[in-house]
Formats: C-alpha cells, sequence, structure tokens
C-alpha cells in the first residue's frame, strides 16, 4: 500500500482480470473520512453500479467513527461516485454490451480529497485463478534463487 493509498481491494485482482481502471471522486460525510484515514474501510465484497446515469459504490463498508457518537455514518450505505456524465455513459455502455463488471480496487487521498479507483473486468475462473497462483510462485522461487546466487 502506498502512503496515500487508505483502503485496497485485494480481491479485486485475484478475482477479474482487470482490463482498464478510472480514477472518480466519491460523496462522503465527515465521520466517514475520519475513520478512513484511520485506515478504517473494506472494499472486498463492494460493488460499482451504473442507476440513472450515476455511479454507485454498493457493500462497501466504512468502520463508525471513534468519536462521531449520534453524528456517525451508517457502515454499509450506497455512496454515490463522482465521474463525467460522457465517461459514466461509455461505462455503462462497456458494461452493459460486453458482459463485464465494474470493481472498485483502492480508495486513497489525492491533494487532501478522497478518491477511488475503479475498473472494469471480467472474473476470472477457478482454474485462471489457480494459474495465477502458481505463476506467482514460480516467479517468488526464481527471486528466491537468485538472491541466493548472489550472495
Amino acid at each position: 500500500m502506498s502512503e496515500n493509498e487508505l483502503v485496497r481491494n485485494r480481491r479485486a485482482y485475484h478475482d477479474y482480470e482487470i482490463l482498464e481502471t478510472y480514477e472518480a471522486g466519491i460523496v462522503l460525510l465527515g465521520t466517514e473520512i475520519k475513520s478512513l484515514r484511520a485506515h478504517g474501510g473494506n472494499l472486498s465484497e463492494a460493488y460499482v453500479k451504473v442507476i440513472d446515469q450515476e455511479l454507485w459504490l454498493i457493500g462497501a463498508s466504512i468502520a463508525p467513527y471513534r468519536f462521531g457518537n449520534i453524528h456517525n455514518h451508517e457502515e454499509r450505505r450506497d455512496r454515490k461516485l463522482l465521474m463525467h456524465k460522457r465517461e459514466i455513459a461509455r461505462l455503462k455502455e462497456i458494461v452493459q454490451q460486453k458482459g463485464l463488471t465494474l470493481v472498485p480496487i483502492s480508495l486513497y487521498l489525492k491533494q487532501g480529497r478522497v478518491k477511488i479507483s475503479i475498473g472494469y473486468g471480467r472474473g476470472k475462473k477457478k482454474e485462471d485463478k489457480r494459474q495465477a497462483l502458481i505463476e506467482r510462485e514460480k516467479k517468488r522461487e526464481m527471486d528466491r534463487a537468485i538472491k541466493r546466487h548472489h550472495y
């Protein structure tokens, strides 16, 4: 995780073959931002949906803020994402035509504002996931062998 990254969806690249990513703004309440800055979020079960020419983040969890008292937010509410209408229309078209899914990848800070990285991609099958794990393990072993050889 980079220093500006608040929450990462680790399952995104494991479950989906991400073809292209986009950056969007997100409408948050004050207690949600404070909670995110304390790394109190989870995107693992979340997805993005186009509803009436608007993008919505559904199923994301932002933990209640510790000091939020009665002004605290609802943990799993739907949150509106901010993008240009042309981009939203393009994403809607892509998802409808090709049967792809919009997946949230990470929440991060950019110039003091929380942004979300979303991507579209197709779900991986069980064999694809297994193959990716095997390749990752092979790469790890090669790196270890190279490291051992150099010492």
